[in-house]
């Protein structure tokens, strides 16, 4: 595994020498931290299935954040570090206990930072038989690079569209080029990954669910958010599940 000597997987292109073990603007280094791995009953339905039963996505969740959203419900993981240390081995491993513990799919949260580890336990858990779908679970500030570099490895993409403002992206995620960054994102990964296709029992294989939260005030910028997805919709001619949240609650700074 080579790790970043400049790293340039998130948007920031802060150029942190992970390699040397100095931490980037998300605050990743040279050892990969995750906080919780486990079936996850409360994504869309397309994903996680009835709440109530047995199976659910399997759900990891990574330390750290490209993003500084001041509301973020996880904040603790992925703004103050919490997580334990784990090898790319040990990851493979638990892709491979989700599997067998009935996931519907292997669902990664916030895993930009983590690129490398990432790919490489995919390469062998897959190699050990792992077939769930992959789904990226992303808060949409990807570059179109890190998207494309995800080609093989990624079946379903489950990303934020959060703003359609460069002020309020601003001020409320440290991220004044969100929206063209976002845009372009999804953009190449609807291309990249097509329409949607659904199992037998309607889990979703394959395809992108583009997720926005509504925010308290701010009514104007999700209708242009919902007004920049009809236009991806138009551009790329490729269909997608739009999920619209409204669970905003004042975590973190936002309390």
């Amino acid at each position: 595994m080579q790790l970043p000597e400049h790293c340039t997987l998130c948007p920031r292109r802060c150029g942190a020498n992970r390699a040397a073990g100095r931490t980037g603007y998300c605050g990743a280094g040279d050892t990969l931290l995750a906080a919780r791995a486990a079936l996850h009953h409360w994504e869309e339905p397309c994903l996680s299935g009835d709440p109530n039963a047995a199976t659910g996505s399997g759900t990891v969740f990574f330390t750290g954040c490209t993003l500084q959203c001041c509301y973020c419900q996880n904040y603790k993981i992925s703004q103050q570090g919490l997580g334990k240390p784990l090898t790319a081995e040990r990851l493979a491993e638990i892709f491979m206990e989700l599997q067998q513990k009935g996931a519907k799919n292997l669902n990664l949260v916030t895993a930009t930072q983590w690129l490398p580890w990432v790919t490489q336990a995919l390469d062998a858990a897959r190699r050990n038989g792992l077939t769930l779908p992959v789904a990226y679970n992303t808060g949409g500030y990807e570059t179109v690079e890190t998207v494309k570099a995800l080609a093989g490895y990624v079946d379903i993409w489950l990303a934020d569209y959060k703003y359609a403002s460069p002020a309020l992206a601003k001020e409320l995620s440290a991220a004044q080029d969100y929206p063209q960054v976002a845009h372009a994102a999804i953009r190449q990964m609807l291309l990249q990954t097509g329409a949607p296709v659904y199992d037998a029992d309607g889990y979703l294989q394959k395809g992108v669910i583009v997720r926005h939260l509504a925010l308290p005030g701010h009514s104007d910028d999700s209708l242009a958010v919902l007004q920049r997805l009809a236009d991806l919709r138009q551009e790329t001619g490729v269909s997608f599940v739009p999920s619209l949240m409204s669970q905003f609650t004042p975590f973190y700074r936002a309390a």
